[in-house]
């Protein structure tokens, strides 16, 4: 017979940040235990900023029997002359029967000594102790605090736990905590303690008390109240989701306020005033036509009949911080960008000063820009020269995240080149795989030096990322430089850059990063054919290149009867596979023998002599042999005893696989 199972563990108020990084384990990590009791069943898991709530509405109240099965010694060995071994009597004790008792069984071909038995499932009363604490234990928030002498460990003090099947209280203790049938309403509701008579009560009563138990409801609720607001005031409230979620998180019954700030604080820029309210007072920016304005929205957890406290309690503390930044901007304008200090500020351990860093940053943007013939070499120097400069203002020191950023507001407004404020405010872009990138050539070309100077600096001193660990965002950087290039069609040879630069660094294994680079560019294309990527990398190493190659070979991966026309190409790269390519000699024509030879290589040397449009277009017509090819390995040997004969058909097949790798080395490729 099944009931409704109701677990709930009470805690001191939980912190919203390593709550939401480990929700989306938690849910797996129950139903791990109840694979391993043997009761999966449905479930729903509920969180507030003080409780986790496991809820099944249907829950077996005692473990499924299982029959188990035991597998002995061979029956040869387990008897002699008909007298039990003791390999018999070793497997008659583990089973925990007389030997009489035993049956046999065929296993393996063999004939075995065999005993089955049922074994009884445990009433859920008997281990659901076991169960939540193993569940709560394997749960992962980073920091945890000790409470009673240090006795117990988690992410905060267990005060409550509800463990309740149907009606019935399950005793268990969670944390030195017993269970009890009652549950707890919100820190300000007129009765705190709510008693609980039936699961079904829970969700009947904890509302009453302040309590939304579900997050979606709460979130939803939260969302409900924004287009109130918006509709009521004209205005716009941006919704920033992991705000939402952190939110929703520290809340039981949201309420979302309208208040505001003194409007000459919208003298700061935009970025601030949203950074001031969203990362330190968890608010919400308003817009009205499209500009910010100076009302926020704040979600209250408070428990009352007026509000105006509470709004003009967040206004008192948000014009505290506002002030403060307002003072940081006037001061930094006032004392304008300059580099003093950068020389005293370390970069990383190994690789100087913040000074020494912009130093490099400007070689590899110097070089670049000459590739890239861009002209103004005078605003790409100042750019980077300027680049970090802003870490040395007030602003940037209260508000990091803002670095860069401020810099392009200080040179704006203290009169530098328009090219160099974009390049300062995009010189980290993209900051992720689907970010802008930077919007013009030297902002490109300011970005990719920073990222560039980062991975050779970072290889330079062995910082290399090691499984999922990455502090320094190297992946990112890669990924960044591949798709700057590719927006802005910049030619980009990992190889020929590192040749060129490869003095301003430490000498280290470039084949590491270069396996590196090329991992990240495999993972670039991570919804096409892996091996149709490894193909191009195999022959190629310039960014522009091998995107058009890597386009052009899965468009053609793509045709149905592709699996067959490569089949043919493979017999090619079997023959030559043990064949040095760059000892054969030039093919020589007139010992061209079979027709079948003599108008393969005819039509080869017509395609190898035509000037394709794109690469796609070059690999249809290479493909064209195949005809010609079947019917070359149809009525042709390649291995025969004349030696001069046979490495000219070697050196056939060797220049058609040649011709192919100016695109890919089809050999690695695999249909899916």
């Amino acid at each position: 017979m099944k009931k409704p199972l109701l677990i709930e563990i009470g805690v001191e108020e939980l912190p919203a940040e390593p709550l939401l990084k480990e929700l989306k384990n938690i849910e797996k990590k129950w139903k791990a235990v109840l694979e391993e009791f043997n009761l999966v069943t449905e479930f729903s898991f509920f969180y507030t900023p003080r409780r986790f709530v496991l809820w099944h509405r249907e829950f077996l109240q005692k473990q499924p029997d299982q029959e188990r099965e035991m597998f002995g010694p061979p029956v040869a060995i387990a008897f002699k002359d008909g007298e039990p071994t003791r390999a018999c009597e070793s497997f008659a004790k583990k089973c925990g029967v007389e030997i009489s008792q035993l049956s046999r069984s065929e296993k393996n071909g063999k004939e075995v000594l065999y005993y089955s038995y049922t074994e009884e499932g445990h009433p859920l009363y008997n281990i659901l102790e076991e169960m939540v604490l193993k569940f709560l234990i394997s749960l992962n928030f980073g920091k945890s605090m000790r409470w009673a002498s240090g006795e117990y460990n988690f992410i905060r003090p267990v005060h409550s736990v509800v463990s309740m099947l149907g009606s019935e209280n399950i005793p268990i203790n969670i944390f030195g905590v017993e269970s009890k049938l009652e549950s707890f309403g919100h820190r300000s509701a007129d009765n705190p303690i709510i008693h609980l008579t039936h699961t079904g009560d829970y969700f009947c009563n904890l509302p009453k008390q302040g309590v939304m138990v579900k997050p979606k409801e709460r979130e939803l609720t939260i969302l409900n109240q924004f287009e109130k607001l918006e509709s009521a005031e004209n205005i716009k409230i941006e919704i920033d989701e992991g705000l939402l979620h952190e939110v929703v998180a520290i809340t039981e019954e949201p309420t979302s306020l309208l208040g505001s700030f003194d409007d000459k604080f919208l003298e700061l820029p935009d970025e601030v005033i949203v950074t001031s309210m969203r990362e330190h007072q968890r608010y919400f920016p308003v817009y009205k036509d499209g500009e910010l304005t100076n009302r926020f929205v704040v979600v209250s957890n408070a428990l009352t009949d007026d509000f105006s406290n509470v709004v003009a309690g967040n206004e008192r503390v948000l014009r505290a911080r506002l002030s403060d930044a307002l003072f940081f901007y006037h001061n930094d304008l006032k004392n304008g960008l300059v580099a003093d200090g950068l020389q005293k500020l370390v970069f990383v351990e190994g690789l100087g000063t913040m000074a020494d860093k912009i130093n490099r940053e400007e070689v590899i943007a110097k070089y670049l820009a000459e590739q890239y013939k861009i002209s103004e070499l005078d605003v790409v120097e100042r750019s980077v020269q300027f680049s970090k400069r802003d870490l040395m203002t007030e602003m940037v020191y209260e508000f990091t995240e803002l670095q860069g950023l401020m810099g392009s507001y200080y040179a704006d407004k203290l009169g530098e080149n328009g090219e160099v404020v974009t390049a300062l405010r995009e010189q980290y872009l993209p900051d992720g795989e689907s970010g802008e990138v930077p919007s013009t050539k030297i902002s490109a070309v300011v970005a990719m030096s920073y990222k560039l100077d980062l991975l050779f600096g970072l290889f330079s001193i062995k910082h290399i990322p090691t499984g999922s660990r990455d502090p320094f965002g190297l992946r990112r950087a890669v990924n960044g430089v591949i798709r700057t290039a590719l927006a802005h069609n910049f030619p980009f040879n990992i190889d020929d850059v590192f040749e060129a630069l490869k003095d301003n660094y430490s000498e280290f294994e470039f084949a590491k990063l270069r396996e590196f680079f090329f991992e990240r560019v495999l993972h670039f294309y991570k919804d096409i054919n892996p091996s149709v990527v490894k193909s191009v990398l195999s022959v190629e190493s310039e960014i522009l290149e091998i995107d058009k190659k890597v386009v052009a070979i899965s468009e053609i991966v793509k045709d149905s009867n592709f699996e067959e026309r490569l089949s043919t190409f493979k017999r090619v790269t079997n023959i030559i596979k043990d064949v040095e390519l760059s000892s054969l000699s030039a093919l020589n024509e007139s010992i061209l023998i079979e027709s079948a030879e003599v108008e393969l290589y005819s039509e080869f040397k017509r395609v190898r002599s035509l000037e394709f449009d794109n690469y796609q277009i070059k690999l249809e017509t290479l493909f064209g042999l195949k005809p010609l090819l079947d019917s070359f390995f149809d009525s042709v040997m390649v291995n025969v005893d004349d030696s001069s004969v046979k490495e000219n058909r070697q050196t056939l097949m060797g220049e058609i696989y040649r011709e192919f790798t100016t695109v890919s080395d089809i050999k690695e490729i695999t249909v899916r």
